[in-house]
């Protein structure tokens, strides 16, 4: 199980796609999981496996969770 004291020492990490006004998420690597929080609210996180967080970024990144019509869901061109 995954304490307090164990995240507050966490190296987490800012998403590069942040906005100005603060607007991002975090996430820091645990070993065998992944917390993720709202970097406006660090006080409140979510556990996700590290395979599962993986395979959600490799989502990500192929364009499966992209708004229709987006730049990364169209098949013209």
């Amino acid at each position: 199980m995954i304490n307090r004291a164990e995240l507050a020492q966490a190296a987490w990490k800012k998403s590069a796609q942040s906005d100005q006004q603060g607007g991002c998420v975090s996430v820091a690597n645990l070993g065998t999981h992944c917390a993720i929080r709202d970097s406006k609210n660090p006080g409140r996180w979510f556990l996700v496996s590290l395979p599962s967080w993986r395979a959600f970024v490799a989502g990500v990144k192929r364009g499966e969770f992209a708004p229709e019509g987006s730049r990364e869901t169209s098949r013209e061109g």
